[in-house]
């Protein structure tokens, strides 16, 4: 099939004009003014934006975490990131301690082959580094296409590795062309912090925020950021919350470093005001959690200082009757939070509306950037000509509601309920195929496609 998309506003990280984009099969073919194309299908995009898919680099998919699992599968949440625009997302794979990486990927494969909407690919969890895992993370970036190992440094006993162990890890990724990314907190404080204020009976959400101040993450940060830089691995810190981690990397830079950072779209838009609502505030326990007001003003002035790179969701979902496993206990409380669905719309409402980011910015943060770091591009993140056909048309002016009511997450509340957001998704196109129009998906389960990557690029 060949689809025409006419005079919409094309933007990409350096272009923003009006014109067309002629789209082949899978692919773009051409991109420009007054196209003269006969095509099957001819979309008028005039008032409208028209972008690269979104890639969202952090999701959690059918997880298994804290006796249960993230309540969204491949199905389910690759369907609702389409219905918000978001094309492509990278999940990651939890190796278990004492198993080998291979074990891990056919599990995930289980999960995801045949059930995708949109298009997908992994990082490995690496939570135990010995001999033989270093041999199969040789295997994963040339044989299988995953490039990026994701450590821990909380979750002792479970995820967590050893500085030791992250040093020779990064040593042969570096040397294949691979990147790692940490869960940058540290563990043993927060261990410390949690068994101290369950001691004295101190069990409502609000202490999971109090359990992991901001220095929690600043030091990790820190050391994550030492470690890089001794081993000149490419390094990237998933979900960064706060000023005093960012003002590690900013420091990093002057000795020279690039330390890549991914923030969530819950940081800039939500604060620990919400911990107070006694156990309602269990929506909102996520590690690390939400922050306070300075650091969202922080995160937003990184992004357009090039520190913070990315802008992803952690997409965690649990239902209501999981979250209240902690009902009693703050620690017992399911981590995570369902966005997958919102960030592109939030993003642009609270980013590029309000004068925060620019137009460009967004579809740095989004998108291109996500392909960049991790080998996709100019495959993905991009609308050049080859480029996959992975395109979403948002109307820069149609206001609506967040709602559990009208989401397609699989998850029985909302985090934003309520928020009014301008700017709509309406159309979205993955790999040439029309997959949301008229508030319906147009894709069936299995048309999500596994993409192999390459070597990361820290050139931005």
């Amino acid at each position: 099939m060949s689809i025409l998309i006419k005079n919409g506003r094309i933007v990409t990280v350096s272009d923003d004009f009006v014109g067309d984009i002629f789209i082949k099969g899978e692919s773009i073919h051409a991109v420009g003014k007054d196209l003269n194309y006969e095509a099957d299908h001819t979309i008028d995009a005039s008032g409208k934006l028209v972008f690269p898919g979104g890639i969202d680099p952090h999701v959690h998919l059918d997880m298994p975490f804290m006796g249960t699992s993230s309540s969204d599968d491949y199905e389910s949440g690759t369907r609702a990131a389409l219905f918000g625009g978001t094309t492509m997302v990278i999940d990651f794979i939890l190796q278990t301690q004492g198993d080998s990486l291979y074990n891990a990927l056919k599990t995930w494969q289980a999960k995801s082959n045949g059930k995708a909407c949109g298009d997908y690919s992994y990082h490995m969890a690496v939570t135990d580094f010995n001999d033989s895992t270093s041999d199969e993370v040789v295997d994963m970036i040339e044989k299988e296409g995953i490039t990026s190992f994701k450590t821990f440094m909380a979750y002792k006993g479970a995820l967590m590795i050893d500085d030791g162990q992250m040093v020779a890890l990064m040593q042969k990724v570096k040397e294949h062309g691979g990147l790692v990314t940490v869960h940058a907190t540290n563990g043993d404080m927060i261990d410390k912090l949690i068994a101290k204020h369950r001691s004295e009976g101190k069990l409502s959400p609000l202490y999971h925020y109090l359990s992991q101040p901001e220095i929690t993450e600043a030091e990790a940060s820190g050391r994550f950021a030492d470690m890089s830089f001794y081993t000149s691995c490419p390094g990237y810190i998933v979900h960064m919350t706060c000023k005093g981690a960012l003002n590690h990397i900013r420091n990093a830079t002057m000795r020279n470093q690039r330390v890549l950072v991914e923030t969530c779209i819950q940081y800039l838009v939500l604060d620990a005001s919400l911990y107070e609502k006694d156990f309602e505030g269990a929506k909102w326990v996520m590690s690390p959690p939400l922050r306070e007001k300075k650091d969202q003003v922080a995160l937003w002035a990184g992004i357009n200082q090039g520190l913070v790179n990315v802008v992803g969701t952690d997409h965690c979902p649990f239902m209501w009757e999981q979250k209240k496993m902690g009902k009693d206990d703050f620690s017992k409380i399911p981590n995570g939070h369902p966005a997958i669905e919102h960030r592109m719309e939030i993003l642009f409402s609270e980013g590029v509306k309000k004068g925060r980011i620019s137009l460009n910015k967004y579809v740095e943060v989004t998108s291109t950037n996500a392909a960049k770091i991790f080998g996709m591009y100019p495959r993905k993140g991009n609308l050049g000509i080859g480029a996959d056909a992975d395109i979403i048309i948002l109307d820069p002016n149609e206001k609506h509601k967040i709602s559990v009511n009208t989401h397609h997450m699989n998850v029985d509340y909302s985090a934003y309920e309520g928020m009014e957001v301008t700017g709509k998704v309406k159309t979205v196109i993955l790999r040439g195929k029309l997959a949301i129009d008229k508030e319906e998906c147009k894709v069936e389960a299995g048309y999500g496609r596994f993409i192999k990557r390459g070597k990361t690029s820290t050139i931005l």
